[in-house]
């Protein structure tokens, strides 16, 4: 069947319509960045002020001066360091951890055959849809019994592994072909070299994209470290800005650069990760 090419006129029509709206999907494309983008840049320009500043002219974006008062500040009024490390250890050592464990999992529920395999698949995605705060005081209760609270264990061992995790890696060892394992059994391969060696490095953008769902949960993550921790030295940064925010007179300049600084991991960590992160998103079935 053939088809006649459309009258000039018409072809000049088509042309000029599909450019207003590759224009108009750009100027929708920019303004919803800017919309994403404009609350980090009013923190940031925020914590450039000084405290007179933004109560004399609480609306004006761009700081009268540039300072960074608020920075050496954070410094004093604060155990900064000591929050921020608690909780590089905290979102770092659950999602390491959480990564060994999440793929193990879905190591064994993707390529072991097993009674029940597909049983258990579905009570973990059951998991899933219980809100976590049901799960809060039976969790505290058994910390609280290994005598764990205030401590690094108290607050890693319980993000150990995450329902979420093992549905995203699973989705991707199931595309992996099984000759490889077939292969690899012949070579006299064992299951977990199996795992560690062939696996493990070609699921390496979806364990990328998981470490930064991981990293950023944890790093985020405000009510499991106030509960479980008692002390100012055990406390994350969530946690220290938010305690000194209630205790102190206010500073809004020195909350801001608190908050600035602890947004930087986690734009390293996707900045980093980003070319696995895509990759991950487009390759385990989340669309």
């Amino acid at each position: 069947m053939s088809t006649e090419p459309l009258p000039p006129y018409l072809a000049a029509e088509q042309t000029v319509l599909s450019r207003l709206l590759a224009i108009a999907a750009g100027l929708l494309v920019l303004l919803l960045a800017a919309f994403t983008v404009f609350p980090f840049v009013w923190m940031l320009l925020t914590s450039l002020r000084t405290q007179q500043e933004i109560f004399s002219n609480p609306g004006n974006l761009i700081p009268a001066s540039f300072n960074l008062d608020a920075y050496v500040k954070i410094w004093s009024e604060l155990p900064f360091a000591r929050l921020f490390v608690n909780s590089i250890v905290f979102a770092g050592g659950a999602t390491l951890i959480s990564l060994l464990f999440d793929s193990l999992a879905a190591y064994a529920l993707s390529r072991l055959d097993f009674p029940g395999r597909t049983l258990a698949f579905y009570i973990v995605l059951a998991t899933l849809m219980v809100p976590y705060q049901i799960t809060l005081i039976p969790v505290f209760q058994t910390v609280f019994d290994f005598h764990w609270l205030n401590t690094y264990q108290g607050l890693i061992v319980p993000r150990a592994t995450s329902a979420f995790g093992i549905f995203l890696l699973r989705q991707f060892f199931v595309t992996v072909p099984r000759d490889l394992d077939a292969a690899a059994r012949l070579d006299g391969a064992g299951e977990f070299r199996i795992y560690w060696s062939i696996m493990l490095p070609l699921a390496r953008p979806a364990l990328a994209t998981l470490a930064v769902f991981h990293f950023m949960y944890n790093w985020n993550d405000f009510l499991w470290p106030l509960v479980i921790t008692s002390s100012a030295d055990m406390r994350t940064l969530p946690a220290g800005l938010t305690l000194f925010s209630g205790q102190f007179v206010v500073e809004h300049a020195v909350l801001m650069a608190g908050a600035t600084i602890s947004l930087t991991p986690l734009a390293l960590a996707f900045f980093f990760a980003q070319r696995y992160f895509v990759q991950g998103i487009a390759t385990t079935g989340i669309k």
